[in-house]
Parts: C-alpha cells; sequence; structure tokens
C-alpha cells in the first residue's frame, strides 16, 4: 500500500519532470499541461497547483488555460477514450446511429466514463476528414465510415474481446 506521502512525492517528481522539459517558462504552459493530462488521464487540482508553483505563474492563469481548451479535463477519463464527430457530414452519414448505440452498449452518455474508468467518450462538432463520415477516434485512431456492426467490435476489442473489425465484417457480408 503506497503512503500519501510516496503519493506526493510522486507528484512532486513527476511535475518537476514535465515543468523541466519545457525550461520551466510560461510559453511552455500548454506542452506541459498536455503531458500532465497524458500522465495522469486529466489535469489534478494538484498538479495543476505544482505546475503554477514550478513555472512560477498565478493559478488563476493556470486554470484559465486548462478551463479554455476542451481537449483538456479536469475530470478523470478512462483508460480509453472514444470520440465521435457529429458534424454535418457525419450527421447526415448516421452518426446519431452511432451515437445511440454505443451509449446503450457501454452504459454511459458521451462527457461520462464507464464506472470502471476503462472508457470515456464523448461527441465533437467536427474531427476534420468529413470524407470518411461517420467518423469515429478511438484512442486517437481514426475509424472511417464507421457502423453499428464496426462499432460493437470496436467495444469488443477495448473490453478485452479481441474480435476483428474485417472479422466482424466479413461476417455481415
Amino acid at each position: 500500500m503506497r503512503s500519501a506521502a510516496h503519493e506526493t512525492y510522486d507528484l512532486e517528481h513527476t511535475i518537476s519532470a514535465i515543468v523541466n522539459r519545457y525550461g520551466g517558462k510560461a510559453v511552455g504552459l500548454i506542452m506541459a499541461l498536455q503531458d500532465v493530462q497524458k500522465h495522469y488521464r486529466y489535469l489534478p487540482v494538484e498538479a495543476l497547483k505544482l505546475v503554477a508553483e514550478k513555472m512560477v505563474l498565478p493559478i488563476a492563469q493556470v486554470y484559465a488555460v486548462a478551463t479554455f481548451y476542451r481537449a483538456f479535463s479536469l475530470t478523470p477519463k478512462g483508460k480509453h477514450h472514444i470520440c465521435v464527430c457529429t458534424g454535418t457530414a457525419c450527421h447526415v452519414r448516421q452518426a446519431t446511429v452511432i451515437v445511440d448505440d454505443i451509449t446503450r452498449n457501454i452504459g454511459i452518455a458521451p462527457g461520462e466514463t464507464t464506472p470502471d474508468g476503462e472508457i470515456s467518450y464523448e461527441t465533437v462538432n467536427c474531427l476534420g476528414a468529413c470524407a470518411l463520415g461517420p467518423l469515429v477516434t478511438v484512442d486517437d485512431e481514426y475509424h472511417g465510415n464507421m457502423t453499428v456492426m464496426k462499432m460493437a467490435a470496436v467495444l469488443d476489442k477495448l473490453r478485452g474481446k479481441h474480435v476483428s473489425v474485417k472479422e466482424t465484417v466479413e461476417e455481415t457480408a
């Protein structure tokens, strides 16, 4: 069992290493926050305070940046991240069907994380690849022309059931 002192040391050590990568300068704030989020899968308040302290910035400035960009999260995210594009091109190609299917299959609404912390899922207005709609990213990997069957295979894979999308598509053809 880890002690609170050990966790505090780990946090301090991790944040120091991240801030030092950018020379402790304010111009590296966004990149430092990206690294902190990558490490913790969100931006813990304690980490934000340490970033502010080590970069000699007001906590309000660090918090403002952390809350301005949608890419940052102040709440824990799942181990896997699913993002469904609901922009115009994806919407007309049935992105809402994909959203409804994911919601039904994993039991959470967009913007939420499963209780076991495995999967976070959200919708966005555009992922910038309209020709591939409906488009879904899973852990930053693009999956174009998404269907309910393909999404089921992706979710099975995330849950540890090793069914490939290709196998599922071939079975239904």
